[in-house]
């Protein structure tokens, strides 16, 4: 008989594990991991690793919070959003800069190497 939710395979009434066993929660250190990301703002990648649980785990949590919040966090307001863009187009602006300089360095790298002499003559 196998139990899919745990991982146990019971061979002539004996357990034998397949694998690490399910880990539960309680619905308060649910609802506490899913606060951390929501009240602190970082990101839940940050929180998953911090208190060891999977991120996709950490984020269902969260979405369930939020869901069930009566006042969730506000969405970004308009200032916030025009400093978004703002500074989305610049740091599109900024790595085209960077493509064209590293474009200009090799090309003056290789015209560097094709116009030296060899020293020993």
């Amino acid at each position: 008989m196998t139990d899919i939710l745990i991982g146990q395979v019971r061979l002539a009434g004996e357990d034998a594990l397949m694998g690490a066993t399910r880990r539960k929660y309680t619905p308060q250190y649910r609802r506490d991991a899913a606060h951390l990301v929501i009240d602190t703002s970082r990101t839940i990648r940050a929180v998953a690793d911090e208190i060891g649980v999977g991120e996709q785990l950490l984020g269902r949590w969260v979405a369930i919070e939020r869901s069930r919040m009566d006042d969730p966090p506000a969405a970004v307001d308009l200032n916030e959003r025009a400093e978004l863009e703002r500074l989305r187009a610049e740091n599109a602006q900024l790595r085209m800069d960077r493509e064209f300089l590293k474009k200009a360095a090799a090309f003056f790298v290789a015209e560097n190497a094709s116009n030296q002499t060899p020293r020993s003559q």
